[in-house]
C-alpha cells in the first residue's frame, strides 16, 4: 500500500488493518409492510474498500442510512469498532490494544458522525455561493471547539484550532487536486468538480469509515476515471476505509477489495470481486445470465 506522510492524519481509525471496523448484525429495516433490508449480515475491515452493489431498489441506500444514522432500523444493530483511548497500538507483551465497541443503530446522524462516519450522497449537497475551501471547512464543524466562548476568542485553543482545521483542509484540498479551484465560488464550477468537493468535504471530517452513495453518477467516462482515483487515494495514501455504492462495475471490481451484493433487500453475494462474478446468483440477480 502506498503511504504519505501528512502534518494531520486525515483518518479517524485507530484499528490496524484487517481488523472488524463497522459490524452490521440481523439488520432488517420495514416501512410500513414494505422489506427494505431482510437479516442484513456484514463486516467491514479496516484497511479496505468495501463496495455494496445490486439493482435499483435493491436495499443500498438504505443500508448507508442505517449505518449513518439517517434510518433506525427495525431490527438488528450496527456496531463501529475502535482502539479503546490510550490504548493504541501494541501491549507491552505484544498483543492488540482492547477494542470500544459502540452501538450506533439508534444515534442521531450527527452522533454517529461524531464517532467517526461521513457520508456523501447520490444529490450533490453544497453551497453554491460558497468557496471550495469554505465548502470543505464545513466539513470540520464536528471537531469546534464546545465552549462557545472559547470559540469567539481569538487566542489560546480557538487559535490553535482554527490552525490546525486550515491546515487538515489544505491537505485534502492537496490530494484531490483542488488547489486551482479552492477559492471559486462552487456553483461556478463543473458537475464532475463539485463532486469532488463533496468528496473533500466529507474526507474533513478524518473520517475512521467513508460512505460513499454513488460517487460517479452523472459523470463522463474521464470523470468517472478521476473519482476512481481520488477514492484510492484517499484509501491508499490517507488510510481511510470505503464502504462505496457505485452501478458501473468495472470501476467495482478494479478498487474494490470486497464485494456485498443486495437484491429485494437481501444478501445474495458476499466475497472478492473475483468470487462475486464467478456467483451463478450474482450472474443471474444482477450482472445477466448468459446465453
Amino acid at each position: 500500500m502506498r503511504t504519505r506522510a501528512y502534518q494531520h492524519s486525515l483518518s479517524g481509525s485507530t484499528l490496524p488493518p484487517g481488523e472488524t471496523l463497522l459490524r452490521v448484525s440481523d439488520l432488517s429495516l420495514r416501512f410500513g409492510g414494505v422489506k427494505a433490508l431482510t437479516d442484513i449480515n456484514i463486516n467491514v475491515e479496516s484497511g479496505n474498500i468495501h463496495a455494496v452493489i445490486g439493482p435499483n431498489g435493491a436495499g443500498k441506500s438504505s443500508l448507508l442510512n442505517c449505518v449513518s444514522g439517517l434510518y433506525k432500523p427495525t431490527e438488528g444493530t450496527v456496531t463501529l469498532r475502535q482502539q479503546a483511548k490510550g490504548r493504541q497500538g501494541l501491549s507491552p507483551e505484544g498483543e492488540a490494544g482492547e477494542i470500544d465497541e459502540k452501538v450506533v443503530s439508534r444515534l442521531a446522524p450527527h452522533k454517529v458522525a461524531r464517532l467517526g462516519v461521513a457520508r456523501s450522497f447520490q444529490n450533490i449537497e453544497l453551497f453554491d455561493q460558497l468557496s471550495v475551501l469554505d465548502n470543505i471547512m464545513l466539513g470540520r464543524h464536528i471537531h469546534l471547539l464546545k465552549d462557545p466562548f472559547m470559540a469567539m476568542l481569538w487566542f489560546g485553543p480557538a487559535k490553535r484550532q482554527e490552525i490546525r482545521h486550515r491546515e487538515l483542509v489544505e491537505e485534502v484540498i492537496h490530494l484531490l487536486k483542488l488547489q486551482e479551484y479552492r477559492n471559486q465560488p462552487v456553483g461556478a464550477l463543473s458537475y464532475g468538480i463539485q463532486k469532488r468537493v463533496e468528496l473533500g468535504r466529507a474526507l474533513a471530517m478524518q473520517p475512521a469509515l467513508l460512505l460513499l452513495d454513488e460517487p460517479m453518477a452523472g459523470m463522463n467516462s474521464e470523470e468517472k476515471e478521476d473519482m476512481a482515483r481520488y477514492i484510492l487515494d484517499i484509501h491508499e495514501l490517507a488510510g481511510v476505509s470505503v464502504v462505496l455504492i457505485e452501478h458501473d462495475m468495472n470501476v467495482v471490481m478494479d478498487i474494490s477489495d470486497r464485494v456485498t451484493v443486495l437484491d429485494f433487500g437481501k444478501i445474495i453475494g458476499d466475497g472478492t470481486p473475483a468470487e462475486v462474478m464467478a456467483n451463478p446468483r450474482v450472474v443471474e440477480a444482477y450482472l445477466g445470465a448468459g446465453d
